[in-house]
């Protein structure tokens, strides 16, 4: 590839490797004609630090797939009909093609990895959170070190081979939110986004969006594969996970969510994510 396409200005971030300058802000990836699919490597990373309250990245895509791993702080993912939160100590596996949004909470340390899909045939067609072990964390930490027309040959293979095999073997987590087509669902989503403390019974957003409420019952497990109960508390789960990485206290937390007491909220927490709020933030907070 010509240096002249990936010529960046002066002024913006980055390091220089080889032809490439390796944009380490989220503003200069955005900002700057950075290229991952123009890559003549089959795997590479670049880590990006964003220091600001809350950053959003236009719905975009990527040819090659990706691993988005934070190091610190949190990241959300939107796409066509769900979204995913990615803690520290978790990853996000987008594949290819796949039209998406990242929006960010805090101050975040990640990095993202850029695969060629036919070296990864095995991972899902969908997006997805997963554990990251240690092994895979500083693998992909390695990786990013590399120039980016690294020497495809002997120890960088192996190092790539290596993460392959890691990711291949990553199990998932469930920290997404299923968000249908169907537009009466997707109604009760934004105006439970808007305001998370809503504590309207299912009976009066059935009437709100003119069904029944079984028959919005039984779209909601339908449409998502939960109960509209369930589906609700998972909403509840993904803004609380953001505003706690961002250092709110839990009783500000629950309170805000609508709960009348921060141990209510704890048990519903431990519940479905097998951890206290505390435990689960320090656990994350832990690998930074």
């Amino acid at each position: 590839m010509a240096n002249s396409e990936l010529e960046a200005p002066a002024e913006q971030a980055g390091h220089e490797c080889d032809d490439y300058v390796v944009p380490t802000t989220l503003s200069a990836l955005q900002e700057w004609a950075f290229d991952p699919d123009g890559l003549p490597r089959a795997v590479s990373a670049v880590e990006l630090a964003i220091v600001t309250k809350a950053k959003e990245q236009s719905p975009h895509a990527h040819r090659k797939a990706q691993l988005i791993v934070p190091i610190r702080g949190l990241v959300s993912c939107e796409v066509a009909n769900g979204m995913w939160i990615v803690p520290s100590q978790s990853g996000l596996w987008i594949p290819s093609n796949m039209v998406h949004s990242l929006r960010s909470s805090g101050d975040v340390d990640l990095y993202i990895t850029f695969l060629e899909p036919v070296f990864v045939p095995e991972l899902p067609s969908r997006c997805g959170t997963i554990t990251v072990s240690p092994l895979l964390r500083e693998l992909v930490i390695r990786l990013s070190t590399l120039p980016l027309l690294y020497e495809d040959s002997g120890p960088n293979i192996r190092l790539i081979h290596t993460l392959l095999d890691e990711l291949k073997a990553a199990p998932m987590e469930y920290l997404h939110l299923p968000i249908p087509d169907d537009p009466r669902l997707r109604r009760i989503a934004r105006e439970l986004m808007a305001d998370p403390g809503n504590r309207i019974p299912a009976g009066e957003w059935a009437r709100r969006v003119c069904m029944s409420e079984r028959n919005l019952f039984r779209l909601t497990l339908q449409a998502t594969g939960m109960t509209f109960g369930r589906w609700c508390r998972q909403l509840q789960i993904m803004l609380a996970l953001e505003r706690l990485a961002g250092g709110e206290p839990v009783q500000t937390v629950a309170f805000d969510l609508g709960y009348e007491s921060a141990s209510s909220f704890i048990t519903m927490f431990r519940k479905t994510l097998g951890l206290s709020p505390a435990k689960y933030i320090a656990a994350r907070q832990s690998w930074s």
